[in-house]
Parts: C-alpha cells; structure tokens; sequence
C-alpha cells in the first residue's frame, strides 16, 4: 500500500544544545543529501523567527542552500508565512530559485504569522495580514503565471516559472481555501492533530478541479522516530518531549540528548499537553511505523507523507531515513 506513497522531509534547522548555527546548517544539507539518496520525494524548510534553537528564519536562502547541495530532491517551504511578507517579494524569491534549480522549488504557504506579535511588528506587516490571505495566495498565482497583455505588475524573475503553490494548514481555513482554489493541501499534524480528520475530509469533499489540480491531494505532516526496538524508539522521542516542554514553558528549543525517563522534568499537565501537541507521532520499529502509515492511508486517503524527525545525534537521523525508506521497499 505505501509502495506509491511518497514519503517527504520537514526541517526546521533545529539547533543542537551546545552546537553552532553553522554546524546546525551544515547538517542540514547532509540530511537533506541522505533523503535524496534514499528516494525521499521533498524536503521542506519551514519558517520560524525568534525562537532559540531554531534556524529557519531565512527560508527561501536555505531552500537554495539545500537545493544547491542536491541533484533531484524537490525543495520548497514547509512553509512561507505569508502574512510577514509582501507577495511580490516571495514571488520573485521563488522564481529565482525556479530559474536556478528549474522543476524542483516548491511553495508551501501558510496563513498564520508563525511568530509573536512583537516579532510581526518587526517583519514591518500589519495586524491585518492574516486576513488578506486568499487575496495574496491569488496574487502570488498571478505573479507566477504567464505574464497577460497589460500586466503592470510583474515579477521579475517568477513571471512563468508557475512555482507550484500548497496551501498549509492546522485548522479548517486553509482546507476550505484549497479545495476552492483547487490546490494541494498539506495539514500540520506535526504540532496540531485534532483537526486532522475533519480537515482532510472537508479538503477531499469539496475540492473543486483546477488548472493546477484534477482531484484532491493530501499531504500529512506528522512526527516519525524509528528504531530496531520500540524501547529504543521511545528513548530517542524524549528529546522531541523535552522540546516541546521547552516551547509550552516559553524557554530556548534546543535539542537536547534523549533521557531515559521523563519523570522530574515534567509535571503531569505538562506531560498531556507534550503527548498532545505530539499526538500524531508514530514512534516504533519500522513494523510498528509502516502499520499506523497503513491505517492513515486507507481511513484518509493520505496521498504523500511529511516527516519530522527530531533526535539529538544527526547520524541517528540519517539511519532513521534508512529506516523508513525499508518500509517502502517492503511492500
């Protein structure tokens, strides 16, 4: 059943605790190295500002830094968020980055500022920008297609580079927005579970074809970490559980190493609030991991797959893609 599932990548360049940005960058692009060898179908960055511990804030130059460390691998963002940025600026970012790695950029929006409000005021967007959304998700399109007869505005270059656009989303908005525009639609189930059934199946049932589109397509983002045991698994997911910690208590998101017991370093409410942030997690041996990717597929009808892998030591990473890439070679 997974065999003709692409499974895909999503980095956040996050920042061992100890480590250097650099170090972190430089990891980054093996990783990404190691997913095209393996088969992986993309690997997205996504945006982040402000938050130690997380180097992603300059998306579209660490889309070009991986893509030029790559041959084949599709690169793109996991995703833009278009509220911080004026439309024509992506749109020419992205058109450069389709002119120098043609057919192999892609453009994930979201609609959220992805930051705090203090940090919105200093990416200079109004408190409004949120709203425009599908006013900018159509202009980006514009900016991107074929230049008309008496276009005054043109982005130069992205004019005709037809980027492709997803949508992102946590919540019902972008589901709905995607089906009408007929575009690809990924759901964050990576940090926002709940909605996830009722997401897809609000995108599937009202999907209206377009030119980019003939029938829905999902893709769903969600936290994997295998490993030969279970037990093994569940010892390296405590460094996601103490960095989800440190996200609900305000504090640096470093990764830390893995600890062979939660207990003492959360409290009971923190400990549901983690499980439920991680609640779509498949965390197992690869046997364990293929079953839950399984039964994702024939409930939902999940087109592709979007991981995120977060464990300290940057070889147990890449073994962890080996891994998953044995469960499409099983089938």
């Amino acid at each position: 059943m997974l065999a003709n599932i692409p499974f895909s990548l999503l980095e956040l360049a996050s920042v061992r605790e100890g480590s250097t940005i650099s170090e972190t960058l430089a990891n980054s692009l093996c990783y990404a190295q190691a997913a095209e060898r393996l088969g992986f179908q993309r690997f997205w960055l996504a945006e982040h500002h402000n938050m130690e511990g997380i180097a992603s804030s300059a998306t579209a130059v660490l889309i070009g830094h991986i893509a030029g460390g790559t041959k084949t691998i599709r690169v793109g963002s996991g995703g833009i968020m278009l509220p911080n940025h004026p439309p024509l600026v992506i749109a020419e970012q992205f058109g450069t980055l389709a002119c120098l790695y043609p057919n192999r950029i892609d453009l994930g929006l979201g609609r959220a500022p992805g930051t705090d409000p203090i940090t919105s005021r200093a990416l200079r967007r109004d408190n409004l920008a949120a709203d425009q959304f599908p006013t900018e998700v159509n202009l980006l399109q514009q900016l991107l297609a074929p230049t008309v007869q008496g276009q005054n505005l043109k982005a130069i270059p992205g004019a005709g580079t037809q980027v492709p656009i997803w949508l992102l989303g946590s919540s019902l908005f972008s589901a709905q927005l995607a089906a009408k525009r007929g575009l690809p639609y990924a759901f964050a189930g990576h940090f926002a579970p709940r909605l996830m059934r009722e997401a897809v199946r609000i995108y599937q049932t009202q999907f209206q074809p377009s030119a980019n589109l003939e029938k829905p397509y999902v893709m769903l983002g969600m936290p994997v970490i295998a490993a030969e045991s279970e037990r093994e698994a569940k010892f390296l997911s405590t460094t996601s559980h103490q960095r989800i910690l440190a996200l609900l208590r305000g504090q640096p998101l470093w990764l830390r190493p893995p600890v062979e017991t939660m207990d003492g370093l959360w409290n009971l409410e923190e400990e549901i609030h983690v499980k439920d942030f991680l609640g779509l997690a498949a965390v197992g041996t690869p046997a364990q991991i293929k079953a839950k990717l399984e039964n994702l597929v024939s409930e939902l009808g999940i087109n592709e797959f979007m991981f995120t892998v977060d464990v300290y030591d940057p070889a147990v990473r890449i073994h962890i893609l080996e891994l998953l890439a044995s469960i499409k070679a099983s089938n």
